[in-house]
């Protein structure tokens, strides 16, 4: 994350190189930009950012560099951005591989005129790709309603399968340049006083420090785990794009290993910030949710063959750096908002600077401490625990929610397959059973004791068993409430019925065992559930709001 808050070249006043490629680099421009050149009659459309400009011709893209120098790249001379489209290509087809095409030259042929690959000399390059709609990344559509969460999870899935094949590198340098982050936002922040007040610009800059210094052995022990990789570097919304209803992740960082690298949660959580900074916090809490599952599952099943309740209880102990890392993100869209606000006039410049202070504040609060919750929901199969999970999650802090562990999920990640996936009698054992039990547990711990407000879900038909919930959230000084909801037998059994692609296993007859040897004495909050999911939630909330 480089400072970039002035994104104006600085080519040198005299015996300027840039300015001498500036003619035929904006003969290449207009080139491509001509729909003759691409056999077209409707125009190309043009899309421009600081360091490249896209041309959208017909089913292709192309991509040319602009011949530009920064702090954070040297695009300056044609070789360095010939070897910038080929590294595009290496870092961008792994993950898009149907977008990605080629590396392309634009030549200057033997009557002088340019072509696309031809048997001239290069006088520029490009990087190919399939066009796809560009109205249909996630940046135009987020906060306009809610994304599918069955898009969101397999977006999660997307994106831990490319952390998965990342390479690894050292903790120390990126934790040095952590804190090189954190000195360029306060910089960048006392430099707009219009648009970040100046105490809490400390305020974020204190906290962000402690933050840092709290997680300085775990971001080691992160490097040890072989967690910090080249990662995708610029994980936001305006690089997802839905392609065939599918995600699709694109325009990785290219120019920069060492921008590109941090740990992998602090790549995801690019994407978790600005999901819940643009209003789609439970699309952001999912993601995370299900993010976790899946690189944990796909690290037990690397190289190394590692244990996965290991696994996956060290990456939710990462959890604990989580706020710096979303606080981090959040405060880079600010700073290139505050950046791209300088160059604009009247309500463009109005859109930017209130851009700005919304992902400044988003960063202050997301370093704010707060006590963690634990919310234990049991009850038969079909009471609606996990409906009722999913509306609770996101009233509680911190940012984006409450991490959901359940049951059933857990039983299908032990087993080693997917959530839907049904399962058969030998996973249901009391053995089977103790041993999620003792897995749910030990997460929930380890969430708690990294900061993070947990609801658990899971019948809990036991009272030992309820009563281990209570006692890990004064193991961990978090707050506690248990709520046991009650619904008739026959109602639980239809709703079990009627479920479809979902990851619990349980029929009629595992409700009518549970109604059948009952739950005891239950010194949790009940609840009637018998009801609609709404009248569930609202009931819920009343007894959260007493405590």
């Amino acid at each position: 994350m480089p400072d970039i808050d002035d994104d104006t070249p600085r080519p040198d006043p005299a015996n300027d190189p840039i300015a001498a490629q500036m003619g035929v680099w904006e003969e290449v421009a207009a080139f491509l930009g001509d729909p003759a050149t691409h056999g077209l009659t409707e125009p190309v459309t043009r899309i421009d950012t600081h360091a490249a400009v896209v041309f959208l011709a017909g089913p292709l893209a192309y991509k040319i560099k602009r011949p530009v120098r920064f702090p954070f790249l040297d695009f300056s001379t044609l070789e360095r951005r010939a070897g910038a489209c080929r590294r595009e290509i290496d870092v961008d087809r792994p993950i898009a591989p149907t977008v990605y095409r080629r590396v392309v030259a634009i030549t200057r042929e033997a009557d002088g005129r340019l072509a696309i690959g031809g048997h001239g000399d290069a006088v520029e390059w490009a990087v190919e790709m399939n066009r796809f709609d560009e109205t249909a990344t996630l940046d135009r559509t987020v906060g306009a309603k809610p994304l599918e969460m069955s898009f969101v999870e397999a977006l999660a899935g997307e994106i831990a399968q490319a952390q998965s094949r990342a390479r690894i590198r050292e903790a120390g340098p990126w934790l040095a340049d952590v804190a090189a982050y954190l000195a360029q936002n306060r910089a960048a922040f006392a430099d707009r006083p219009d648009l970040f007040p100046a105490d809490a610009a400390e305020r974020l800059h204190r906290l962000s420090l402690e933050r840092l210094t709290d997680c300085a052995d775990l971001i080691e022990d992160r490097g040890r785990l072989g967690r910090i990789r080249v990662g995708h570097g610029d994980l936001h919304c305006a690089n997802i794009a839905v392609v065939d209803g599918r995600p699709q992740l694109f325009d990785a960082i290219e120019f920069d290993d060492a921008i590109a690298t941090g740990d992998v949660l602090y790549d995801v959580a690019f994407l978790v910030m600005d999901l819940d900074v643009h209003g789609d916090r439970p699309a952001a809490r999912r993601l995370l949710g299900r993010w976790l599952l899946e690189s944990a599952r796909l690290e037990a099943r690397g190289p190394h063959l590692r244990d996965l309740e290991e696994v996956l209880l060290a990456e939710i102990d990462a959890l604990a750096a989580l706020p710096l890392w979303l606080s981090i993100r959040a405060a880079l869209r600010a700073k290139i908002a505050a950046a791209t606000s300088r160059h604009l006039e009247g309500a463009a410049r109005e859109a930017q600077e209130a851009l700005a202070r919304r992902f400044f504040a988003a960063a202050c609060g997301f370093v704010e401490p707060v006590t963690p919750r634990l919310v234990a929901i049991g009850g038969l199969s079909g009471a609606g625990k996990s409906t009722l999970a999913r509306g609770l999650a996101c009233d509680l802090m911190p940012a984006p929610g409450a991490m959901v562990l359940r049951s059933d999920e857990i039983r299908k990640l032990v087993a080693g397959v997917g959530a839907t996936v049904r399962l058969g009698p030998e996973h249901y054992t009391r053995a089977a059973s103790d041993r999620v039990y003792r897995l749910l547990l030990a997460a929930a711990a380890a969430a708690l004791a990294a900061g993070r407000s947990v609801i658990t879900d899971a019948v809990s038909l036991h009272p030992e068993e309820r009563a281990r919930f209570a006692a890990i959230a004064r193991a961990t000084e978090a707050e506690f409430t248990g709520l046991w909801l009650d619904v008739d037998a026959a109602v639980a059994a239809a709703r079990v019925d009627d479920r479809r692609g979902d990851a619990s296993d349980a029929d009629a007859t595992v409700v009518a065992f549970q109604s059948a040897r009952g739950p005891g004495a239950v010194d949790w909050r009940r609840i009637d559930a018998g009801g609609t999911p709404e009248a569930t939630l609202a009931a819920a909330r009343a007894v959260l709001h007493e405590g």
